[in-house]
């Protein structure tokens, strides 16, 4: 696949999951968008299919949030453009596992 080589950090249970250390860097079609990533990364490493997103919905798994530039994108359409930074790789899109607790 040719396209803009993004940089991914996934969580630690992600990393491992993959079989990754460090960021991911993953060569991604234009538009440049959180799903093509998500497509993407998946498509790389199947065995991230269902941990991400839901297999069914497509929809963000619950404590999975997405930043990019310092702006949570967590809840942006998976269709709109990322950040032109990210998309150039010069910024890393951050997959963060979310804490819950009381």
């Amino acid at each position: 696949m040719t396209g803009r080589v993004l940089r991914i950090e996934l969580p630690h249970h992600l990393r491992t999951l993959a079989q990754v250390s460090g960021e991911v860097r993953l060569a991604v079609e234009d538009p440049v968008t959180l799903a093509r990533v998500l497509d993407a990364l998946e498509a790389r490493y199947p065995i991230l299919r269902g941990a991400i997103r839901d297999h069914d919905t497509l929809r963000r798994r619950p404590f999975l949030r997405f930043f990019a530039c310092q702006e949570d994108l967590s809840h942006d359409p998976p269709d709109n453009p990322l950040p032109e930074a990210v998309a150039e790789g010069r910024e890393v899109l951050l997959i963060i596992a979310a804490i819950a607790g009381g």
